[in-house]
C-alpha cells in the first residue's frame, strides 16, 4: 500500500512539473524494483530534467526494453528516439546514432503506418541539415501530415522546427519564420511534453538569434525564462536561457547585468560536463570582457570556448584588431569568410566583423564588397539589426574614401536605424563615426556634440576602449587650470581629490585599477608632482574639484 501511495504522489509530482520530486519519489520505488514501464519513462525523464543524465540514460534504456517486452512497440521506438535526441544535444553523437538506430528498427520491423514513422523522419532531416538544408526542408516536410493524421502535438512542433532550420539555412528566413512560429505556438498551447518544449524553446531562440531576428529572439527568451520558473529542478534548457538573455541584455546597454547573467550560465553548466552550450556562454563572456577592454580575460574566455566546441570568429579576430594586430586579425577574418561562401547565416555573423577589419587592413575594395554582400542578406533577412549595421558600414566606406557628404548621409540613416533597433552601444559608436566627419568637415561643435554623447553611452557601459578613443578625438585645451591632463585625467585627478583610492576610483569610472594607475602615473608626471597628495592638493588649488564634494568627502591622508 505504501509502495503504491508513493508511486501516486509521484505520478502527480511528474504531472505538476515537479521534476526533483518525482525523481526522488520514483528512485525510491525502483530501488525495490516496483516499476512498471511507463513508471520507468517517467523516471528517466525526470533524471534528464534534472541533469541526471547517466541515470536518464541508464533508466530509459530499462523502459525501452520493457516496452519491448511488453510489445508496446511504439512507447519503445519513442523511449529510444528521446534517448537518441538527448544525447546528441549532449555532444555524444554516437551513442545518440546508436539509440536512433534501434528506434528505427522497431519501426521498420514492427510499425508500418504508424506516428513513430515521423520520429525517424525527425531524426532523418536532423542528419541532412549540416549537409544539405534543401533535402532536410523537404524531409521534414513529410512530417507536418503525419503529425496532423495522427493528431500528435510533439511531432507537430518538431516537425515546424526542424524545417524552419532547414528554410532558413538555405537562407529561406520568412518561410523558415513562419515554421518557427508555428512551432512555439504549439509549446505554448497544444500540450507539448517537456522534453519536446524545452528543445523547441532553445531551437527558435537560437535560429532568431542567428539570422538577427532581435525582436524575435527577445520576446522567446522571455518566454523561455518564464517557462524555465515553472519547472522544479530543471536543468538542461536553464543554461542556454540565461546566455541568451545575456546576449539580449549587452544589446540593450545592461553589461554589467549581462556579465552577471553568464557568469550564471557559465557556472550552471559546469556542473553538466561535456555539455556544448558551455562553449557559447564563454564566447559571450568573452564578448563583454573584448568591449571593455580586459582583452587578457577575453583571449582565455575565448580560447576556453573553443575548448568547448565553440567557433572563436569573429571575437577573436575582433580582439586582435583591437591590440593593433591589424594584418592577423584580417587573415583570420579573410579565411573565415572564405570557409562561410555560400552559407548566409553563418556568413552574416562574419561579415560584421570583416568590414571594420578590412578598412583597417587598408582594403577598401575587399570591404566595400563585403558591405554590399551583408545588405543583400539584411534584405533577404528582413533584418532591421543588419541593415543598421550595413549602413553605418557603407557610412564608413564612403569617409575613408573621402566622400564627406555621402558618409554624412549615410551615417545619418544609420543612426535612424539603430534608434529603431535599441542598441545603445552600437548607437554611440555611430556617432562617433559621425563625428569623425564632422571634424573633416570643420564643423568642432557638431563633432564635440556626438562625442560628448557618445562618451556617455560608454561610461555608462564600461566600454573603456571606445571611451579612449572619444577622448582621443576630442579637442583637449591645454590650460594652466588643467596642467595639460586629457578630459579622463582630469576625471581622475577629481575623484583622488576626493579621497578615493584607486579601487574606489576604478568601480566610479568602470574601468580596471591597472588603467587608473597608469591615469594617475601620468597626472603626476605632468603636472611635476611627486604623490597623490600633491596632486590632490593641485586639484583644489586650481579649482578641479566641485564645490559639494569638497563639502561631502573627507579628504584621506
Amino acid at each position: 500500500m505504501e509502495t503504491a501511495e508513493t508511486i501516486d504522489r509521484a505520478r502527480a509530482a511528474y504531472a505538476d512539473s515537479a521534476w526533483d520530486d518525482a525523481y526522488r519519489m520514483l528512485s525510491e520505488v525502483d530501488l525495490e524494483g516496483g516499476l512498471c514501464a511507463s513508471d520507468l519513462e517517467r523516471l528517466g525523464t525526470a533524471a534528464y530534467l534534472t541533469g541526471r543524465d547517466d541515470a536518464s540514460v541508464d533508466v530509459l534504456g530499462r523502459a525501452y526494453h520493457a516496452f519491448l517486452d511488453a510489445e508496446e512497440f511504439g512507447r519503445s521506438a519513442r523511449c529510444a528516439f528521446w534517448l537518441g535526441i538527448t544525447l546528441i544535444l549532449r555532444g555524444q553523437h554516437a551513442q545518440g546514432a546508436g539509440w536512433l538506430g534501434r528506434a528505427g528498427q522497431v519501426v521498420d520491423q514492427r510499425l508500418q503506418d504508424s506516428v513513430e514513422q515521423g520520429y525517424m523522419l525527425i531524426a532523418r532531416g536532423l542528419e541532412l541539415l549540416g549537409s544539405d538544408p534543401v533535402e532536410a526542408a523537404e524531409v521534414l516536410g513529410q512530417v507536418s501530415a503525419i503529425a496532423s493524421d495522427f493528431g500528435d502535438p510533439d511531432l507537430r512542433a518538431l516537425g515546424g522546427l526542424g524545417r524552419g532550420q532547414a528554410l532558413a539555412a538555405a537562407g529561406d528566413v520568412k518561410g523558415a519564420m513562419a515554421l518557427l512560429d508555428d512551432a512555439m505556438l504549439c509549446v505554448t498551447s497544444d500540450g507539448v511534453s517537456p522534453l519536446a518544449a524545452g528543445i523547441v524553446y532553445c531551437a527558435v531562440i537560437l535560429c532568431c538569434r542567428d539570422v538577427f531576428d532581435i525582436r524575435r529572439a527577445e520576446e522567446w527568451t522571455t518566454a523561455l525564462s518564464s517557462w524555465c520558473s515553472k519547472q522544479q529542478g530543471l536543468h538542461p534548457y536553464q543554461g542556454q536561457c540565461l546566455v541568451h538573455r545575456s546576449e539580449i541584455m549587452q544589446l540593450r546597454g545592461r553589461w554589467a547585468d549581462a556579465l552577471a547573467e553568464v557568469d550564471l550560465a557559465r557556472r550552471h553548466l559546469s556542473t553538466q560536463p561535456g555539455d556544448p552550450v558551455l562553449g557559447m556562454a564563454l564566447y559571450q563572456q568573452a564578448e563583454i570582457l573584448r568591449l571593455r577592454g580586459r582583452h587578457g580575460r577575453a583571449e582565455a574566455a575565448y580560447r576556453e570556448a573553443a575548448y568547448h566546441g565553440h567557433p572563436v570568429h569573429p571575437g577573436l579576430a575582433l580582439l586582435r584588431l583591437a591590440e593593433r594586430r591589424t594584418e592577423e586579425a584580417y587573415a583570420a577574418i579573410r579565411r573565415v569568410a572564405a570557409e562561410t561562401s555560400g552559407r548566409p547565416v553563418e556568413r552574416a555573423r562574419i561579415l560584421t566583423a570583416y568590414v571594420p577589419i578590412a578598412l583597417a587592413a587598408g582594403e577598401g575594395e575587399a570591404a566595400r564588397e563585403a558591405a554590399e554582400e551583408l545588405s543583400e542578406i539584411a534584405e533577404r533577412f528582413d533584418s532591421p539589426y543588419l541593415r543598421a549595421v550595413a549602413s553605418s558600414m557603407r557610412g564608413s566606406i564612403l569617409f575613408a574614401e573621402c566622400d564627406l557628404e555621402a558618409s554624412c548621409r549615410e551615417l545619418r540613416t544609420a543612426w535612424a536605424a539603430w534608434r529603431e533597433v535599441a542598441a545603445p552601444y552600437e548607437g554611440a559608436r555611430l556617432r562617433v563615426a559621425l563625428a569623425k566627419v564632422y571634424q573633416a568637415q570643420g564643423d568642432a561643435d557638431s563633432a564635440r556634440v556626438e562625442l560628448e554623447a557618445a562618451s556617455r553611452v560608454f561610461r555608462e557601459l564600461g566600454a573603456e576602449p571606445d571611451l579612449q578613443e572619444v577622448i582621443e578625438l576630442s579637442p583637449s585645451p591645454v590650460t594652466s587650470g588643467t596642467g595639460g591632463l586629457s578630459p579622463r585625467e582630469v576625471e581622475v585627478l577629481r575623484l583622488v581629490a576626493r579621497g578615493m583610492t584607486n579601487r574606489d576610483i576604478a568601480a566610479t569610472l568602470v574601468i580596471s585599477e591597472k588603467t587608473v594607475a597608469r591615469h594617475l602615473s601620468n597626472i603626476l608626471a605632468k603636472l611635476s608632482v611627486p604623490s597623490r597628495t600633491a596632486a590632490a592638493a593641485y586639484a583644489y588649488t586650481h579649482d578641479l574639484v566641485e564645490a559639494d564634494s569638497r563639502a561631502r568627502v573627507p579628504r584621506r591622508r
